[in-house]
């Protein structure tokens, strides 16, 4: 169990690290790098919805896993091809996302902690792929490499499914409402995140603390609910965080708390889908990160948000969540 929890890690680190690399070196140098994230944006998200379904189906996460972090490899070879290589590289984050989900949620059993920690790494992925990957002096080979050796770990990491093989998607009737209100936090967290401006989030060090923070809130979250609780655990992190929120753009160091407090959903709200839709995790994980995707248009537009409305979004997420929860945990 460890040794996938850890491949799965390192790989979500390196794809993440991976993709934004390649965008920043080699996709943006003819212009268009806007319209080109937005392609890869729908790629890498809103694909993992379908991609959920026939892996559902499929059963070979594992494998799904690596040919994801080898298609993210291949866009490296058509950087001469700009468009081909945005969409190359989103699909092979999709299909790696989708995967190693899969692959860490067969590991949880009924826990969120690992998955708190599986998908924290990939925020710092992209922290460090950016700045590389506009100014670095990285190659572009040894990602390549990385990437290839990554694979390789990934498939030497399948864990059976609890239950055994896949199933059909279930009726979604009873659990419709629920499912929504998990989606609803996910665009939230999202729109949060990309949109949220404070006046010294990218000034010095503050832009890697925040990172960091947004990181560790995820693999915490996890443990804290297995430890605590998943109700009690996202009614304090999300109310402190809304309080939080409101001193943020004056205190950097309570804004850091906050976005640390406000990421610790994130788990939570996978954890819940996969209880809601136990034959049908891959779908459930896939709709979740479709909200990634729909959180990230109103940046992606030029769209801001301020610390007060975030803190009104930390509430309404409480409100939204709090349904899927109690449905997942049950009585």
């Amino acid at each position: 169990m460890r040794r996938t929890l850890a491949a799965c890690c390192a790989a979500h680190f390196l794809v993440d690290f991976a993709c934004a690399f390649l965008a920043f070196r080699f996709l943006g140098r003819g212009g268009g790098l806007a319209a080109l994230l937005l392609v890869y944006n729908f790629c890498a998200f809103a694909v993992q919805m379908p991609l959920g379904l026939l892996a559902d189906r499929w059963d070979r996460d594992s494998a799904l896993a690596a040919a994801g972090t080898l298609t993210v490899a291949l866009a490296y070879g058509l950087t001469p091809l700009p468009w081909l290589a945005a969409v190359l590289a989103g699909l092979g984050n999709a299909a790696f996302h989708v995967g190693a989900g899969l692959e860490t949620l067969s590991i949880s059993r009924d826990r969120a902690g690992p998955l708190g920690l599986f998908v924290s790494p990939g925020a710092v992925g992209l922290f460090f792929g950016t700045p590389l990957g506009k100014g670095g002096s990285f190659p572009a080979w040894g990602v390549a490499g990385l990437l290839t050796l990554a694979a390789v770990f990934l498939m030497l990491t399948k864990q059976p499914r609890p239950g055994g093989g896949a199933a059909a998607l279930p009726p979604l009737g009873t659990v419709a409402l629920p499912l929504l209100g998990l989606l609803a936090v996910v665009v939230l967290r999202s729109w949060v995140g990309m949109g949220l401006t404070f006046p010294w989030k990218g000034e010095g060090y503050w832009a890697a603390v925040l990172v960091l923070a947004l990181a560790a809130g995820k693999a915490a979250g996890g443990y804290l609910a297995d430890r605590f609780g998943f109700r009690r655990t996202a009614i304090l992190s999300l109310a402190l965080s809304a309080a939080l929120l409101l001193l943020a753009p004056e205190h950097p160091l309570l804004g850091t708390a906050a976005i640390f407090l406000f990421n610790m959903t994130m788990p939570l709200t996978l954890w819940a889908s996969a209880r809601l839709l136990p034959s049908a995790r891959g779908f459930a994980f896939g709709l979740l990160t479709f909200g990634l995707f729909l959180g990230f248009l109103p940046a992606a537009f030029g769209g801001t948000m301020s610390a007060f409305m975030a803190a009104v979004w930390a509430l309404a997420s409480l409100a939204l969540l709090l349904p899927g929860l109690g449905r997942a945990v049950g009585p």
